[in-house]
């Protein structure tokens, strides 16, 4: 039986822009720091409400609470605002703000394993994958923030292009 798949436009667009973000930190390492941090300071906004939207949907659709996505998705609104409003700051923290936020947002895809099996097991290991690298990149931003201050452009722009292709697969999976 052919079943026809509809496509998740929000996570769609999320993952895109993720790409996007990712190109401009490949093309530019030596850029503004500001820059670099109003992007991410968008994007961590974005993030936190597709976050919360996913958790209401979740529960809609499954009764499940999904209480991790609300929590996480409220966090990274939090940390999205802080660093849109107070650039000087978030440019001092940098290497510390994207560490928690890469900790947090691939331990919250790690709550979507088992929603993603069902979707087979490549979609299982891929998810899984893609969010331990995030796991391990976020703590190599935490532990050694002045390498990473040097390298942040390349780590992110990494990271970045991993959970960019997580959301453009899980939405075209939908």
């Amino acid at each position: 039986m052919n079943e026809r798949k509809s496509v998740n436009w929000g996570g769609l667009i999320l993952g895109i822009l993720f790409l996007l973000i990712a190109l401009l930190a490949f093309n530019n390492p030596a850029g503004s720091l500001s820059a670099i941090v109003i992007f991410f300071a968008i994007l961590a906004i974005i993030n936190g409400i597709f976050s919360i939207v996913v958790r209401n949907q979740i529960k809609n659709m499954t009764g499940f609470r999904a209480t991790a996505f609300l929590i996480l998705g409220i966090i990274e609104l939090i940390l999205g605002i802080i660093l849109l409003f107070n650039l000087s700051a978030g440019v001092i923290a940098l290497s510390y703000v994207f560490a928690v936020w890469f900790i947090a947002d691939s331990v919250r895809n790690l709550f979507f394993l088992d929603h993603a099996r069902t979707f087979g097991n490549g979609h299982y290991w891929l998810t899984l994958f893609i969010n331990i690298i995030g796991i391990i990149v976020g703590l190599m931003l935490f532990f050694d923030p002045i390498v990473s201050a040097l390298t942040i452009s390349f780590l992110v722009g990494l990271y970045f292009i991993l959970i960019g292709i997580f959301y453009i697969v899980n939405s075209l999976d939908h």
